[in-house]
């Protein structure tokens, strides 16, 4: 959901997402889909895929879901500092999974992607 609000609020950017739990492969989930069509835009051919070294190094900036996985990236993947941090930052807020939680799950986590999305586009807008 965070890759496509931020790709069509940033068109002109190369926005891709991967996990580091990643289920590979797999599309998003069915109550993703469908919270994303509402809001007019299509997920159907996201497939998830793992993080890698050279995804990390190719990023510009590295969008995480809570501080969890931003610790988990930059003790890995030392030279991610100063490019990673949390969607939530601004709000400075955890972004929690709502994967097998329910619709208001993904209503809740949907309400912080969109609010993080919202801001960090806003930031990168204004260094263009």
């Amino acid at each position: 959901m965070g890759e496509a609000l931020i790709a069509a609020a940033l068109p002109n950017l190369d926005v891709s997402s991967a996990g580091i739990g990643a289920l590979v492969g797999q599309p998003a989930d069915p109550l993703a889909r469908a919270l994303m069509v509402e809001r007019g835009l299509d997920i159907e051919e996201h497939r998830a895929r793992q993080l890698t070294n050279s995804m990390c190094q190719e990023a510009d900036l590295i969008l995480v879901m809570d501080e969890e996985q931003r610790l988990y990236i930059s003790q890995r993947h030392p030279f991610t500092r100063g490019k990673l941090f949390r969607l939530g930052e601004v709000a400075r807020v955890d972004i929690p999974d709502p994967y097998r939680l329910g619709r208001s799950a993904f209503d809740e986590a949907l309400q912080l992607i969109d609010a993080g999305a919202a801001a960090w586009a806003e930031r990168i807008k204004k260094l263009s």
